[in-house]
């Protein structure tokens, strides 16, 4: 029976809700960069598009097919991410995955919302699912940094 409970516990309602409603969802036609990442053990996939100014997050779309999880990890993803910078990104990341691997706590504000997935630590083969659009951003971030750098030499 706690098999049972523990699973209930990790499709909450709240976790069913971010899931069906993500912000940000959808393509954007001027990204600066865009990423797909997917997750080999259950096939979830994300692409992000992003367009950034200087460091900062200006819009940000997102195409997000994956589990339940990877959809309420994407919905954080899309209600804290427009206006963030890159090392606040690059920090929810490394937060996130430190919280699903070894016991970290929750991301710091402004992805502090990624504390609803807090269940899901027990269930290794879900981390990668939930890690893919935080991922996808921070690696956006970086290639449109690396874009804009390379123009600003150029």
């Amino acid at each position: 029976m706690s098999g049972e409970t523990d699973l209930i516990k990790l499709y909450s309602a709240r976790i069913l809700a971010l899931a069906a409603d993500i912000p940000c969802l959808g393509r954007l036609d001027d990204a600066d960069a865009s990423v797909t990442r997917r997750s080999p053990l259950c096939g979830s996939t994300v692409t992000v598009d992003v367009r950034t100014g200087g460091d900062r997050l200006e819009a940000f779309g997102q195409d997000v097919k994956a589990c339940a999880l990877g959809q309420a990890a994407a919905a954080v993803v899309g209600a804290a991410a427009p206006g963030a910078t890159r090392a606040q990104v690059e920090t929810a990341r490394d937060q996130l995955r430190a919280m699903l691997k070894s016991g970290g706590p929750v991301p710091d504000a402004p992805f502090e919302g990624f504390e609803v997935l807090t269940p899901a630590v027990e269930y290794k083969n879900r981390h990668a699912s939930i890690l893919l659009s935080i991922e996808a951003l921070a690696d956006a971030m970086a290639e449109a940094a690396e874009v804009e750098s390379a123009g600003a030499n150029g």
